[in-house]
């Protein structure tokens, strides 16, 4: 990877001369994603499926061709399969809101969850009386198989899990478990949020039913996200919200909605924000998905390295085993949220702090009662940007 040829993209950190380490948050944008954008608003700016007049039917030919650049991103079967949402967030909200609920039913989640694939089973739960069942990681955050056999039965109606924390950087061995809940007739719903922009992922192998992912983690605009669901499944599901470019036919006091991806994407949808995702995917694919995961992985190593060797310092998640990207941290005697201020103060350092919508994991197994520092790297991260950090670590320490 020719990593200063990759910083010159990215505008953002040539203007700002940034320190760029929080993209598990967000990531940066290339600008071949935003000329892309604005050529869609300069050039064909129309809405979709709607105007028989020539940059309607631009627009809605670029916007469908992003659909199929999706689909083969993830090796999805369909392009029906694939349905635009607004983030991960709304596309959990849609399966867990679209499922036909029994009193019976369970839902199988982990203790390694983001808020956003946890607080929606959490209601669930509460609305629909049934039992929520969660498989708790050790002290380094690391699940055991043989939980989820323990725990799925033949009355899970879904396995909702992370495939990488983005708390500890570590991978899910989300295969086995997949298999497990198949095993017992569950369906098996993936957050891909941070796995998809750093390892890729291929639905049609993992054989998964439901998978979301955010583009905004992945050199894409914010404001879109993508679900996935399994062709056979989707009449099974309700959609979360309905209205216009979602209804086959209406009458004053019934009507029929459309099917498969159609139904579930009412309204106008981000059609910039998609056209530019099919361009970020071309660009993270011209680098090579294992090029950036193998980058990410050096990177990480030397912080690791380093903070592992001083006692002041309590590392989260364990030896690196499995680790994509990310590392969280704590500074005994130090409040996280003072030392993210004070890197960006010194050097303009971006770096996360606090409870990074997984407070149940911080809190509860790694207590750490004021949240941790995360560091995440990205394919425009270099090793003057580790230095940088590195040194500042050891003269807040000193």
């Amino acid at each position: 990877m020719n990593i200063k040829k990759i910083r010159k993209d990215f505008p953002i950190l040539n203007k700002n001369k940034l320190i760029y380490l929080d993209s598990a948050a967000t990531s940066l944008t290339p600008n071949n994603v935003l000329n892309k954008m604005v050529e869609y608003y300069k050039e064909y700016r129309s809405n979709i499926n709607r105007g028989m007049y020539e940059i309607s039917q631009k627009a809605t030919a670029e916007y469908e061709k992003a659909r199929i650049t999706v689909q083969d991103f993830i090796n999805a079967k369909h392009s029906s399969e694939i349905i635009v949402t607004k983030n991960s967030t709304e596309g959990i909200n849609i399966i867990a809101n679209g499922i036909n609920w029994n009193k019976e039913d369970n839902i199988i989640t982990t203790s390694l969850e983001h808020h956003s694939n946890y607080l929606p089973w959490l209601r669930i739960k509460d609305q629909y009386n049934i039992d929520l069942k969660i498989v708790n990681s050790d002290n380094n955050g690391n699940l055991d198989i043989n939980d989820f056999e323990n725990k799925i039965s033949k009355h899970t109606k879904i396995v909702s899990i992370t495939h990488l924390s983005n708390v500890t950087g570590k991978v899910i061995p989300i295969k086995e478990i997949i298999n497990i809940a198949h095993d017992n007739g569950a369906m098996v719903m993936i957050d891909g949020a941070q796995s998809v922009p750093h390892i890729g992922i291929d639905v049609n192998d993992l054989n998964c039913d439901f998978l979301v992912f955010s583009a905004h983690k992945m050199c894409s605009p914010t404001g879109i996200g993508i679900l996935f669901i399994k062709k056979e499944l989707q009449e099974e599901i309700s959609p979360l919200i309905i209205g216009g470019g979602a209804v086959k036919w209406v009458n004053n006091y019934n009507y029929k909605l459309l099917t498969n991806t159609n139904k579930f994407e009412a309204g106008t949808p981000p059609i910039a924000q998609l056209i530019g995702l099919d361009k970020a995917i071309k660009y993270l694919k011209s680098i090579g998905l294992q090029n950036i995961e193998n980058h990410e992985k050096a990177l990480i190593q030397k912080v690791y390295n380093n903070l592992s060797q001083n006692k002041n310092i309590e590392l989260y998640g364990g030896d690196l085993k499995n680790r994509i990207g990310i590392i969280s941290f704590n500074i005994k005697g130090v409040n996280p949220h003072d030392l993210a201020l004070s890197l960006n103060i010194s050097s303009n350092i971006c770096i996360r702090s606090g409870f990074l919508c997984a407070e149940p994991l911080i809190r509860n197994t790694f207590n750490a009662s004021n949240g941790v520092i995360r560091l995440s790297t990205y394919l425009y991260n270099n090793e003057r940007d580790i230095d940088i950090f590195l040194k500042n670590i050891s003269e807040l320490i000193n």
